[in-house]
């Protein structure tokens, strides 16, 4: 996105330049951002539905898409990362994410979300009758394809302090 440039007059047939990102979309539809973020969201829901024909239809099958979930090692391949949506589908009964710090960028056909994936969670690690709580940091990369923005990568890495910058400087 460029900066209106001051003491410029507007051209007939020249893009409009003034504005938010969102109200230079206007009868253009939504703006880049908004497509990546609506992809991002369905990757989200998907996963919070253990749906796994959601999740498939939320990743780019080609070129080979990359998965890395917290502590864990990269699974690279459509069917090897399906099957593995399918095993964890299959002993999570409850996840909700509570997404904060959400950032997103756009660069022609590819885009970056990163995000802080608070995480509500039941089954395997959970205390019994309860849940467990987490937080990951997470950059979700999507590629523009004819149907849409495309999860391509996922890399979530867990937190393992609750400090800041002050804590590093430490």
């Amino acid at each position: 996105m460029t900066e209106e440039q001051p003491n410029q007059e507007h051209q007939p047939g020249a893009p409009e330049t003034s504005g938010t990102p969102e109200q230079r979309a206007g009868a253009r539809g939504p703006s880049p951002e908004t497509g990546v973020l609506t992809a991002n969201t369905a990757f989200y829901n998907a996963f919070e539905a253990g749906d796994l024909d959601l999740m498939a239809a939320v990743w780019l099958p080609e070129p080979d898409p990359v998965c890395i979930h917290p502590g864990n090692a990269a699974i690279s391949g459509y069917s090897e990362m399906m099957r593995a949506w399918a095993m964890i589908f299959a002993n999570t009964p409850y996840i909700q994410f509570f997404l904060t710090d959400v950032q997103v960028r756009v660069d022609n056909d590819v885009a970056y979300v990163t995000c802080t994936e608070n995480v509500l969670s039941s089954g395997e690690g959970a205390p019994e009758e309860g849940f467990a709580g987490g937080k990951a940091l997470a950059t979700n990369v999507f590629r523009k394809t004819s149907s849409g923005w495309r999860l391509w990568i996922h890399h979530a890495s867990p937190v393992l302090s609750s400090g800041g910058r002050s804590e590093e400087a430490q």
